[in-house]
């Protein structure tokens, strides 16, 4: 299992546990953290699973993947270099404790 923490603007914190393998946004809709809804399934296709990953995590997690996932980015709102898609963060026992940090609003 991997530990994932989903923080929002305000501080509250959403921790939840999931199996290695899957993405950042399908543990997060799984355990229904809001702010991540994953419209397109975990296809890159519509950025409504935008997080920021904690700076303590990017070397970690990598920056957005050329071609699909920043290309969609462009469509979020607040984009910042640490801003990922969720549907493209696989989680692994490397990333146990990884930290997203949850835009103040989606596309």
């Amino acid at each position: 299992m991997t530990k994932v923490s989903f923080v929002e603007v305000t501080g509250t914190t959403y921790a939840v546990e999931a199996d290695s393998g899957i993405s950042a946004m399908e543990a997060a809709v799984r355990n229904n953290v809001p702010g991540i809804d994953g419209d397109c399934g975990g296809a890159a296709a519509c950025a409504t699973c935008h997080v920021y990953v904690d700076p303590a995590w990017l070397a970690k997690t990598g920056a957005a993947g050329e071609g699909m996932e920043k290309d969609m980015l462009e469509f979020a709102e607040d984009v910042r270099e640490n801003s990922r898609l969720a549907c493209q963060i696989k989680l692994t026992s490397e990333l146990d404790g990884l930290v997203l940090r949850l835009p103040e609003k989606q596309h």
